[in-house]
């Protein structure tokens, strides 16, 4: 057996820690033995329809009360789990359903587990010869034991943040999620009889799969679960949870922090107590140390500790994790010369008073976590020296041999086991990391690097520009005269009068912070700028709104 599933198994008989649902209606506490129970009952379901071990599963469900359970089910038949992309109202359901049957074709699946509230994509996936099994029916199964599992048996195919157009999954192991498990926990020193779990993530997305389901189902945290819809619905759900469950970590991407300083902003004094929080992760997309530092001010009213309010980096291709700073240590800047940063990739510190050139505010994102090694490389992957930007590489256990595409499997580690992650960054004298953005997205301008979040950041900061939807655009990519623009969402891009100011504000902010002038700005309607599964806002398909 291997130690993921033989340690989540151990644990459901021993721990009476476990999972809540179904806040703020209907709230279910369900213990990981309760659990276990259910998926032994599923996994004889699954058994029934002929899955067994090395077969890929793909899961499409919006509750974690049913996802928990399935998921386990999956595992103790020796087959892996794919957490399947979930249509929301605005999805065309047929461009949709072949783009699911694209990734179920890529991954071999040989079924799909199917629950509450799609079960409406059973006619569609069935018409095109999709083996379909309900929760709703695996729950009323024969309870069987599981099958034994190695540690290099794949549990978790997740698909990657980008278009299912052209799909591939991040091939997860039992060892990488056993590895990975050890080192978040270990780093954030967690203690399993007193850390409780806040999340409102996508459990389609690797922080929220991983992070916050697999994890504790496999050591034994408590964690209280609601939806993404619950959460966008009233933001200020994640804060009163927090409240009432005495929550002590929790994670969001940044723009999900934006909207929870608005909501704290305008709550009464003593509405909220958020004193028991120690871990406010802030990841999955660029972080904003100006809206970290915006949450800290509006939740000082209710005892928020601002040491508890930390940037950290992770990837699916590390399982989940790769750096998290030390507990209590909060958010820590780097503040460095942007002149030297964009014309010679150096990261030279300065002064926080100095007036005398421009500089960057970069938040580092503490130390790489237990068995994982980093460097920085030039463009002909030669180590570079401390503080120098280039791409970021990473190697260890918890790193992913490759990924699941259309064209086959593709590894993705070198042959010295290096991964390269794609984005540039460089470490500090005292080992933290800090990620400048992604290589594919920098803006090359009269010889200077310039990074799209540097850009959107400003874009933000003009009223009237959603929180969090503000995207910098690479015009003539490669060209002598490469180029961008910015597209933002508004409330108000249905009033010629504000998209003008907008349009004007913006020029002026970017140029005022930049130095450099967007060719065009395109301000558009809310939900109109495309994203990827975990929310984050996709570049380079926001390009064709400026046709």
């Amino acid at each position: 057996m291997s130690r993921f599933t033989e340690e989540m198994y151990a644990t459901a008989g021993s721990s009476d820690r476990g999972l809540i649902t179904g806040e703020p209606d209907a709230p279910t506490r369900s213990t990981w033995g309760e659990i276990h129970g259910i998926a032994r009952r599923m996994a004889g379901g699954l058994a029934a329809a002929g899955i067994g071990p090395g077969d890929a599963v793909g899961v499409l469900a919006g509750m974690p009360v049913d996802i928990a359970p399935a998921c386990q089910a999956v595992w103790m038949r020796g087959a892996s789990v794919t957490m399947l992309h979930q249509p929301t109202p605005r999805t065309d359901l047929g461009v949709w359903a072949r783009d699911t049957e694209t990734v179920l074709s890529m991954i071999e699946a040989r079924a799909v587990v199917l629950g509450a509230p799609f079960e409406i994509a059973a006619p569609l996936l069935r018409e095109r010869g999709i083996a379909v099994v309900l929760i709703d029916e695996l729950r009323t199964g024969d309870e069987i034991d599981p099958l034994p599992t190695g540690e290099d048996d794949i549990a978790l195919q997740q698909l990657t943040s980008g278009s299912t157009g052209s799909p591939k999954a991040v091939r997860i192991t039992h060892e990488n999620f056993y590895v990975n498990a050890y080192a978040m926990f270990d780093r954030v020193k967690f203690q399993l009889d007193d850390d409780v779990m806040i999340s409102w993530l996508p459990l389609f997305h690797d922080m929220g799969m991983v992070g916050f389901l697999s994890v504790p189902m496999h050591l034994g945290a408590e964690v209280v679960c609601i939806t993404p819809l619950d959460f966008l619905k009233r933001p200020l759900l994640w804060a009163e949870l927090i409240d009432k469950y005495r929550g002590t970590v929790t994670a969001a991407p940044n723009f999900a922090y934006s909207l929870l300083a608005r909501r704290l902003a305008q709550t009464p004094d003593g509405a909220l107590d958020l004193s028991s929080v120690r871990y406010m992760w802030n990841g999955a997309e660029p972080v904003d140390p100006d809206t970290m530092e915006a949450l800290a001010a509006a939740g000082a009213r209710f005892g928020l500790n601002p040491m508890a309010l930390t940037p950290v980096y992770g990837m699916a291709e590390t399982t989940l994790a790769v750096s998290v700073p030390d507990p209590g240590h909060g958010q820590v800047l780097d503040i460095i010369d942007a002149g030297l940063l964009e014309a010679l990739g150096k990261a030279v510190p300065v002064h926080a008073d100095n007036t005398h050139g421009a500089v960057r505010r970069l938040p580092t994102l503490g130390y790489l976590v237990d068995h994982l090694e980093g460097r920085v490389v030039d463009a002909e992957r030669q180590p570079l020296p401390t503080r120098s930007v280039g791409v970021i590489e990473l190697r260890g256990p918890a790193v992913t041999s490759g990924y699941v595409t259309v064209e086959g499997f593709r590894a993705a580690q070198d042959a010295d086991g290096w991964l390269d992650t794609g984005d540039i960054g460089y470490f500090t004298e005292a080992g933290l990391i800090v990620v400048c953005g992604r290589i594919k997205d920098v803006i090359i301008m009269a010889g200077r690097n310039i990074y799209p979040t540097d850009i959107e950041r400003a874009a933000m900061r003009v009223p009237g520009v959603r929180p969090g939807n503000a995207v910098a655009v690479r015009l003539d990519a490669g060209d002598k005269r490469e180029s961008f623009a910015v597209v933002v969402e508004s409330n108000d891009h249905e009033n010629p009068d504000e998209v003008k100011r907008i349009e004007r504000e913006i020029v002026h902010a970017v140029f005022s912070e930049e130095g450099v002038r967007p060719r065009t700005v395109a301000v558009l309607g809310p939900g109109a700028l495309p994203k990827t599964s975990s929310g984050k806002l996709r570049r380079a398909a926001s390009a064709v709104h400026l046709g």
